[in-house]
């Protein structure tokens, strides 16, 4: 079957198996019968998803992730490639003509992404945190209209929070907005933003209150801005250490005007939608890490088993076996790390203190393993033609992006200590 026929027939599966059965989570295997036990066996529609996503990642990532990272060319065509197999935006609610699955199904395809390219695989989920304010926050008018629209077509969004000096201190944001009738003007910079070059709307945060002593919990408001607003400046593309094809930007707004209709929630009411959207999405970049880990692991093993010294495959030196015995460990726990905070947000609990687990953790191992895996590969490891590299390069930024290794271990704690405050 071609590939495009593969795609229709995942994407008419999808619309009349998955959408309907995925979209509630109290439907997900996990937590479909309370008191069953704790089960690690999928259904058969998030095995379908992740043999899809898996298929997709070896067959049409793998192949094209080297170019793309020396280029640092935007992937459109594997993300519209990913769009038809309903491998993209699949959280958006059925209402808004999503499929509308579990964080947990998201996780599973993302880490088969992240195998064949996390640079490709961020320029997809950054998609999940710009959307996310909108789905937890948004109202039935402004899902339908920003969401609505991703699921007619292959579309960017993007979440313009961080700024040249406000990275993990959110609440030192400089980018005010002033009400001036119906209408908010915006002036500020923000920096570091995926896919801020390619996005057709912004979630966006921005300083309402103008007392310097407000709290954050009230200081800020977050907006929905068009990105083709007048006053909107993208700047030029970031070339990073790694995940190379992931646009990355500063976008200056001067006297970008925005309706109040565009408002999430109310004003003030911005941090908490920003912070709420992370328990949301670190699940996924650790997925990400994971990804990343497992394909590192692979590799060396793959190479361990095929390269000789002292008259027998480096595999069978107990130095080596360890180090992949130690790898795959590590592997492991992470995904089930992810697993769980996943698993969390589909029950509907809180899990911020889960999220930050797999967030530190998963991203600490993806630096770990394919630290690791460049080892085994000896010489070869420091050479850019072969994959582990890359790899390296491509996990450092699980230690920085969507709160830094440092702040999930601030949340950790605070979280774990307060339970016996409590």
């Amino acid at each position: 079957m071609s590939a495009f026929g593969a795609s229709r027939m995942l994407r008419t599966i999808a619309g009349h198996g998955w959408r309907a059965r995925s979209s509630k989570p109290a439907q997900n295997v996990h937590i479909s019968k309370p008191g069953a036990g704790f089960s690690f066996e999928l259904t058969d529609e998030q095995k379908e998803f992740q043999a899809t996503a898996r298929k997709f990642a070896v067959e049409e990532i793998i192949p094209v992730a080297a170019q793309y990272d020396k280029t640092g060319e935007y992937p459109l065509p594997l993300i519209k490639r990913a769009w038809e197999l309903g491998l993209i935006n699949s959280h958006i609610p059925e209402s808004c003509g999503g499929l509308g699955l579990g964080s947990f199904e998201a996780c599973l395809i993302t880490e088969e992404l992240a195998y064949g390219c996390t640079g490709v695989q961020t320029a997809i989920e950054a998609n999940s945190l710009g959307q996310m304010p909108v789905i937890i926050a948004g109202n039935e008018q402004q899902q339908k209209k920003y969401l609505g629209r991703m699921t007619e077509e292959p579309m960017m969004c993007a979440y313009c929070v961080t700024e040249p000096g406000a990275g993990s201190d959110v609440a030192g944001i400089k980018t005010k907005a002033e009400k001036k009738g119906d209408e908010y003007v915006i002036n500020g910079q923000k920096m570091w933003i995926t896919n801020g070059g390619k996005a057709n709307w912004y979630f966006l945060l921005a300083r309402t209150n103008p007392d310097p002593k407000a709290p954050a919990s009230k200081a800020f408001t977050g907006f929905i801005v068009e990105a083709d607003s007048p006053g909107i400046q993208i700047g030029r593309k970031e070339m990073n250490m790694g995940q190379r094809c992931s646009d990355t930007r500063g976008i200056v707004f001067e006297d970008v005007r925005v309706p109040k209709e565009n408002v999430l929630i109310a004003e003030g009411a911005g941090f908490k939608i920003a912070m709420g959207a992370f328990d949301k999405t670190r699940p996924p970049v650790a997925a990400g890490a994971v990804g990343l880990a497992k394909r590192a692991l692979d590799e060396a093993t793959k190479y361990a088993l095929e390269r000789k010294t002292f008259g027998k495959p480096i595999v069978e030196h107990q130095a080596v076996s360890f180090m992949l015995a130690e790898m795959a460990m590590k592997v492991e726990l992470a995904r089930m790390a992810y697993q769980r905070a996943a698993w969390e947000v589909d029950a509907g609990r809180r899990n911020t203190y889960y999220a930050s687990i797999a967030k530190a953790f998963a991203g600490d191992v993806a630096n770990q393993v394919a630290t690791d895996a460049v080892q085994i590969f000896g010489g070869n490891g420091f050479n850019t033609e072969y994959p582990v590299e890359k790899l390296m390069r491509d996990a450092k930024i699980y230690q920085i992006y969507e709160g830094t290794a440092q702040i999930q271990r601030m949340i950790i704690a605070r979280e774990h200590v307060g339970k016996y405050k409590a």
